[in-house]
């Protein structure tokens, strides 16, 4: 069993960045790919980031490369989120979900096990 929780979200002005954290319970979160997805009123969740255990694999939808950079600090069970020159489209409820253990990341959300409950991110023109 892997507990998620976010944090970091808010207000910002667009061009402003914020960091989202995901800090997991779980012995074992060094094993889990992890993801970020975010979901707008009105529209499905979609994938937005994911890193491997290993971190020596990541990927990130076109709409936010260049922007946004995912890391991980397996000793402290915790991945992140960097967002760089928000937009006002970046602002969703942004979800960080864990993967199979041991498996490359994916896009595909019905592969990830285990759900945080999510953060707010609210950028302004």
């Amino acid at each position: 069993q892997v507990r998620l929780l976010e944090s970091g979200g808010g207000l910002v002005q667009a061009g402003g960045s914020l960091r989202l954290s995901c800090a997991a319970s779980g012995r074992t979160f060094i094993s889990y790919a992890m993801g970020w997805f975010r979901q707008a009123p009105g529209k499905e969740r979609e994938f937005v980031s994911a890193i491997s255990w290993r971190r020596d694999n990541s990927d990130y939808v076109d709409s936010v490369k260049g922007r946004f950079t995912i890391s991980r600090d397996n000793a402290k069970n915790t991945v992140y989120l960097q967002m760089n020159s928000l937009k006002p489209e970046d602002t969703a409820v942004y979800y960080c979900a864990a993967g199979n253990p041991w498996a490359i990341p994916t896009r595909n959300k019905i592969e990830y096990i285990y759900w945080g409950q999510g953060t707010q991110v609210t950028v302004s023109s």
